[in-house]
């Protein structure tokens, strides 16, 4: 081995280490749907208002500035202690009636409401074939715990249960209200 391989080889092997070391969290990604009987239209004028989260049953209050804007916030509390009790606040970022989707992003939530960070969402509504519409629901996230060897209540398994647990709540909540298509 000459004196430029062997120095090569020796920059590869020393950056070994530290690559094995920066690995942490990896980005997780869930979509789920629910098929309901009711025209899109209908569906989103229930769904729609990024202000109003009210369909879904975990949210027992709420109170937001800017409408559907971008840039606008909301507050969801998910007890009846309002302020004192577990919040999470959230950002709109894309919105598109025409489309009857909406984005948005969690900016403060505590990782014992939701063991979650850098977290965003995506609501949209489509016509299901045969009639009605389908609600899928999609986000993707980050553990609660960034370092390597998160706890148990904060790996990636716990941050996967607890949004598709959000998500289905609000899509039962939705076939409850609007109905569930004629198979």
């Amino acid at each position: 081995m000459n004196r430029r391989s062997l120095l090569a080889t020796g920059a590869v092997l020393a950056l070994l280490p530290g690559a094995a070391l920066a690995h942490g969290p990896t980005r997780q990604k869930i979509t789920l749907t629910a098929e309901v009987s009711a025209d899109p239209a209908e569906v989103w004028a229930v769904i729609g208002n990024f202000q109003d989260m009210g369909w879904h049953p975990a949210v027992v209050s709420q109170e937001g500035q800017g409408g559907n804007d971008i840039d606008a916030t909301r507050s969801l509390y998910l007890s009846d202690a309002g302020r004192e009790g577990p919040r999470i606040e959230e950002v709109l970022y894309k919105y598109s009636a025409e489309k009857m989707s909406y984005s948005y992003r969690i900016t403060d939530v505590a990782v014992e409401v939701l063991p979650v960070t850098n977290y965003s969402s995506h609501l949209t509504v489509t016509p299901r074939d045969g009639g009605g519409s389908v609600v899928e629901w999609r986000g993707a996230f980050y553990r609660g715990y960034p370092n390597n060897d998160p706890p148990p209540e904060l790996n990636d398994e716990a941050a996967i249960a607890a949004v598709s647990a959000v998500y289905q709540a609000g899509l039962d909540a939705l076939v409850e209200t609007l109905g569930a298509p004629a198979s």
